[in-house]
């Protein structure tokens, strides 16, 4: 694998990274402070083509890679993790799973109006009883004719209110059994679709998460994704992807809060000489440094599997595994070289660190990726 970043991947960073100094970071805490969630943002994203980063561009998106979708993950989230965060969610769910499981017609109607991000795309698996456990869904569809009609709730779902279309995983067959769930398509508008709770969180708050309410929602066959039954394996499939957005999501995070603290113990003198002369403090900016690294190369080996299309199960949850733990740990040695000011949030890190415990938990928690990597490696 070649580690040096071609022109390409190279542009898409430096684009990325010009867009969130620009027209980011200087509302970053106006926005988390209210939970403000920036749709004008993703529209100006969707035009430079971040909102569509795998999209082929007969649909009107970008057609890139994994090198290049990991970049604009990861200079968004140095500056905010909250529209990193939905940044990816967009891309790696939503979009992701129609483009991987829906059919020509389903594509050419959906896939060119959230690659350009003049719809907002949502994907419904979690619920309030079901997190990791998604054999045991409540939220069902019930075949009707030529119709199939949700009724359930799916919570902890990133544009769950705002989002105009949803990929929901519902339950079509009996709990617990294999082959038990189906994926459908869902538009905003249809009756019996309803935003619910918004959810007061202690990070990424301006990443919009919230319930979706189906409430004897009828939807045409014609919106059903692959066949029936198949909901589960696709999902697990979507989150294959997903997991190498979390990686990305956790390094931007991490390289921000320890960009951040670098500079600080540059600038900040005590005894006459900067806090970085001090081996209390350049021993944490060197474990920062490496475990950072680290991070980066197995998410660049998940990322590059999957551009070769080669199974990449157990090395994507080795990358959203480890890079989010590193980013709770680089965060919180960020706070502590910034000592008192860390704690403020005059200066960055501390929202940094907020945001970065969420890597450990969405898209399957670290106990999870464990799991899934132990079993990956027992059937080699």
């Amino acid at each position: 694998m070649n580690f040096n970043q071609d022109e390409i991947t190279s542009q898409v960073a430096e684009t990325a990274r010009n867009f969130a100094i620009q027209h980011i970071k200087p509302f970053v805490m106006e926005w988390d402070e209210s939970q403000h969630f920036p749709v004008e943002v993703f529209k100006e994203l969707g035009k430079l083509g971040m909102m569509g980063v795998f999209v082929p561009e007969v649909y009107g998106g970008s057609g890139l890679g994994y090198f290049e979708y990991k970049v604009v993950i990861e200079e968004i989230a140095k500056v905010c993790g909250s529209i990193g965060l939905s940044v990816a969610a967009h891309n790696s769910l939503c979009t992701g799973h129609i483009l991987l499981f829906g059919n020509d017609e389903q594509k050419k109607k959906y896939l060119p109006k959230l690659a350009t991000a003049e719809w907002i795309g949502a994907w419904g698996l979690t619920e309030p009883n079901t997190g990791s456990d998604a054999g045991n869904m409540k939220c069902t569809a019930v075949k009707d004719g030529d119709k199939w009609v949700l009724n359930g709730t799916k919570n902890w779902i990133t544009h769950g209110k705002t989002g105009d279309v949803a990929v929901v995983i519902a339950r079509t067959g009996e709990p617990r059994t294999r082959n038990n769930s189906t994926a459908f398509v869902v538009e905003r508008g249809i009756t019996g679709f309803l935003g619910g709770k918004k959810e007061n969180k202690l990070g990424m708050r301006a990443s919009e998460t919230a319930e979706m309410i189906f409430d004897n929602c009828i939807i045409a066959d014609e919106q059903r994704l692959g066949e029936v039954g198949e909901g589960f394996k696709q999902a697990m499939k979507v989150l294959d992807g997903g997991r190498i957005s979390i990686a990305s999501l956790s390094l931007g995070i991490a390289k921000g809060a320890y960009e951040a603290a670098l500079q600080y113990s540059k600038e900040r003198y005590q005894f006459d000489q900067p806090i970085s002369n001090f081996q209390g403090v350049s021993f944490k900016l060197a474990d920062m440094a490496t475990e950072i690294m680290a991070a980066d190369l197995l998410t660049l080996k998940a990322c590059d599997l999957k551009n070769r299309h080669k199974k990449v199960t157990q090395e994507a949850a080795m990358a959203k595994y480890y890079a989010s733990e590193v980013a709770v740990k680089v965060a919180n040695d960020a706070v502590q070289i910034f000592g008192g000011n860390g704690y403020t949030k005059e200066f960055p890190v501390e929202k940094h660190y907020r945001d970065a415990k969420l890597c450990t938990i969405g898209e399957g928690t670290s106990e999870i990726q464990k799991i899934v990597i132990a079993r990956e490696s027992l059937q080699e």
